[in-house]
């Protein structure tokens, strides 16, 4: 991707940092500041490979917590670190990711269903927190993407298990998943990043605590 910016004409730098880490996320941060002279924009798109298709009953604990756990503490660490230059500015936009998950009611994701319904709540509990200092959060939440899929994303690893479990393959799987949206389609990696690119943009400067559904119409808000 960052190869993609700079043969556009634009410039891009990346860096290998743990996410899960509070002292090497804060010292990157602090780095990317030091050198931009500010932080305006930061999305959590981490993602954590844990167990879905399990029932309840062969859960276990630790495979219910893990996504819980990790994705909870990614999403804290990330937004302080970047809120902390933000407040200083007086401004910028913080995006977290979710997924339908967090209110559909099934079996099989239940770990990462609380764990959406956490992010999203964590999504507008920070944004009453930090909106007096300029600061707006919002959350996206797209559906399951077979084009991520396809180009090596953790899910593909995630939903096999799901498909497995099924007796298809995975995208047979997504395939299926499509048909019981009100578009019958699922979202391309293209829509959600022009989401992302409209909430953090002044054309969405109104806009906080929200959770833009890109599901293609799985959930009807």
């Amino acid at each position: 991707m960052a190869k993609d910016v700079s043969a556009a004409g634009g410039v891009a730098e990346t860096a290998q940092v743990d996410a899960l880490d509070e002292r090497a996320v804060n010292a990157h941060a602090d780095a990317v500041a030091a050198k931009a002279g500010r932080i305006d924009i930061a999305l959590n798109a981490v993602g954590i490979r844990h167990v879905q298709g399990t029932p309840f009953a062969e859960l276990s604990l630790e495979e219910y917590a893990l996504p819980i756990t990790g994705y909870t503490r990614t999403n804290f660490i990330t937004a302080k670190a970047a809120a902390r230059h933000m407040i200083k500015a007086g401004r910028g936009v913080i995006l977290t990711l979710s997924t339908p998950g967090s209110r559909m009611a099934g079996t099989g994701f239940l770990g990462y269903g609380v764990t959406c319904a956490a992010v999203e709540a964590f999504t507008r509990i920070l944004a009453a927190e930090l909106g007096p200092g300029g600061i707006r959060v919002n959350c996206l939440r797209p559906h399951a993407i077979p084009e991520a899929t396809a180009k090596g994303s953790h899910s593909r690893d995630v939903f096999r298990p799901v498909a497995e479990r099924a007796g298809i393959t995975v995208e047979a799987m997504l395939a299926q998943a499509a048909t019981t949206t009100l578009l019958k389609r699922l979202p391309t990696l293209d829509e959600v990043a022009n989401a992302a690119v409209f909430l953090a943009s002044d054309q969405a400067s109104a806009m906080t605590a929200a959770i833009a559904n890109l599901s293609c119409g799985a959930l009807v808000d």
